[in-house]
């Protein structure tokens, strides 16, 4: 069964130079093959995005401009994570359950997921989710 102590924040690399930084996400970066990128913007700041868990999809969530809230749920314990920083970004394993929230005006946030969209993967209701852990 999967924990949140299984959700960690990971650093990016930095380049830092006078004329603007540079990250760079490779293979050493997350622990999974990348098999679909999507980002998020334009969220109004009331808006939430998520609301579902995977079963096997993880995915790793970077804020690349602006900043939200990621809150995540085990079935047992429940955390915050204020994502804020284009050169960290938080990994998220299979079996948890994922909200964000409070979005800053411009706002983007970048998911990197190791799987492509299938639907099958998604357990989309809290009540259902809960009862996938029993």
């Amino acid at each position: 069964m999967q924990n949140i102590s299984d959700c960690k924040l990971l650093q990016i690399p930095k380049i830092e130079d006078p004329r603007g930084n540079l990250s760079v996400i490779e293979n050493d970066v997350i622990p999974f093959p990348i098999n679909r990128v999507y980002y998020l913007y334009d969220v109004p700041s009331a808006a939430e995005r998520g609301g579902h868990s995977h079963i096997e999809q993880q995915e790793f969530l970077i804020a690349l401009s602006g900043s939200f809230d990621v809150i995540l749920n085990d079935g047992n314990e429940q955390k915050t994570v204020t994502l804020n920083k284009p050169f960290e970004g938080l990994l998220i394993t299979n079996g948890i359950w994922r909200e964000l929230k409070n979005f800053s005006s411009g706002s983007v946030c970048l998911v990197i997921a190791s799987d492509v969209f299938k639907e099958e993967d998604y357990i989309r209701g809290f009540e259902d989710f809960l009862k996938s852990k029993n």
